[in-house]
C-alpha cells in the first residue's frame, strides 16, 4: 500500500512538473507573440503620409501575425539612439545612418527596396524654378544652402564631399546654411526661397513630384549624383533570427501578394530584396573621405 501510494505520488509529481513546463513555455511564447514589434520611420521616406503608414501597418501586422508598432521620428539621430539601446526592432534608415549604425556593431542589413526595379537612388542638386541661371553646385558660392540631417547620405553627406573633390571646404563655401530634418523640407525650403539650394533623395524628391506636383514644380532638378545603395531597412543587432527571417520573408514576397503590391504601388516601390552591404560601400568611401566614420 505504501509502495502504491509513494508511485502515485511519484507519478503526479512528474505531470505537475510537465504541465509547468508546458504552461510556462506558452506563456513565454504567448507574451512573445503579443510584444509590439518596433520599427522606426525616418526621413528616409515620405512619412507623414499617414492614411499609408497606417495600412502598411495593418497589412504588417496581419502577416506577421503580431502587432507593429510604427515609432517615426523627425531626425536620424534619435532613430540611432534608440537602435544602439534597443528601443527599436527594425528601422528604415538613410545609407548614411545604415553605415555608422552597422560600423558600431549594432543593426545588420535586412532589407533593400527597389526603386524603378533597381536598389539605387541619387542626390538631386535643386534649385527654385526661377533661377535659370544656376547649373553646377560651384555656382552657389556665397548663397545660402539647405541640408536636411547631419546623418543624411544625399542631403548632406554627398553635397560636402562633392565640394570636396572640386578643392572646396563645405564649411566657408556657403554664406549661410541650415538643416531642415528632412528631404521633403528641403523642398520646400527652395520652393518658397528660403534656400538657394539643396540636395535632396532622388525617391522623395520623385515621389513628391507624384503626391504634391504643386511643391516639385517650384523647383529645378540642375544635377544628378552617381548612384548609391537604396535606403535600406535594418533589423537590431539583438532580434532573434526567427523574428528577421519572419519580417525579411514578408517584405521580400510583398511584390507577389495582391495586397502587398498595392501598398508597393503607394511607397512608389517596386519591392524588397534581402540586399548586400556592398551596395554601401560608396557611401563608406565618402564618409572615410570626410573623416565621419
Amino acid at each position: 500500500m505504501k509502495t502504491s501510494n509513494f508511485k502515485f505520488l511519484f507519478y503526479l509529481r512528474h505531470i505537475c512538473i510537465v504541465l509547468f513546463v508546458l504552461f510556462t513555455t506558452n506563456a513565454a511564447w504567448a507574451e512573445q507573440s503579443e510584444k509590439p514589434i518596433r520599427f522606426g520611420i525616418t526621413p528616409a521616406i515620405v512619412h507623414d503620409q499617414y492614411a499609408l503608414l497606417a495600412d502598411w501597418r495593418e497589412y504588417l501586422q496581419k502577416k506577421l501575425e503580431r502587432p507593429v508598432e510604427f515609432v517615426t521620428r523627425d531626425n536620424y539621430r534619435e532613430t540611432i539612439e534608440l537602435l544602439k539601446h534597443n528601443k527599436l526592432d527594425f528601422a528604415w534608415l538613410s545609407a548614411y545612418p545604415f553605415v555608422y549604425s552597422e560600423k558600431n556593431h549594432f543593426v545588420r542589413l535586412l532589407a533593400t527596396p527597389l526603386y524603378q526595379g533597381r536598389p539605387y537612388y541619387r542626390a538631386y542638386l535643386i534649385v527654385p524654378a526661377s533661377d535659370l541661371q544656376t547649373k553646377t553646385l560651384l555656382q552657389l558660392k556665397g548663397k545660402v544652402f539647405a541640408y536636411a540631417d547631419p546623418y543624411s547620405n544625399t542631403g548632406y553627406l554627398v553635397p560636402r564631399y562633392q565640394l570636396r573633390q572640386e578643392g572646396e571646404d563645405s564649411k566657408h563655401f556657403f554664406r549661410k546654411t541650415f538643416f531642415t530634418w528632412g528631404h521633403q523640407n528641403i523642398v520646400m525650403a527652395v520652393a518658397r526661397g528660403l534656400a538657394d539650394g539643396g540636395e535632396v533623395d532622388s525617391f522623395v524628391w520623385e515621389t513628391l513630384a507624384l503626391i504634391r506636383p504643386n511643391l516639385t514644380r517650384q523647383t529645378r532638378v540642375i544635377a544628378k549624383s552617381p548612384e548609391y545603395g537604396f535606403p535600406p531597412i535594418a533589423a537590431q543587432i539583438t532580434v532573434s533570427q526567427a523574428e528577421f527571417s519572419a519580417m525579411q520573408r514578408v517584405l521580400l514576397e510583398m511584390a507577389n501578394d495582391t495586397e502587398g503590391a498595392k501598398l508597393l504601388k503607394r511607397l512608389n516601390l517596386d519591392g524588397f530584396i534581402s540586399g548586400d552591404p556592398k551596395l554601401y560601400n560608396s557611401v563608406r568611401k565618402m564618409m572615410q573621405a570626410l573623416d565621419d566614420i
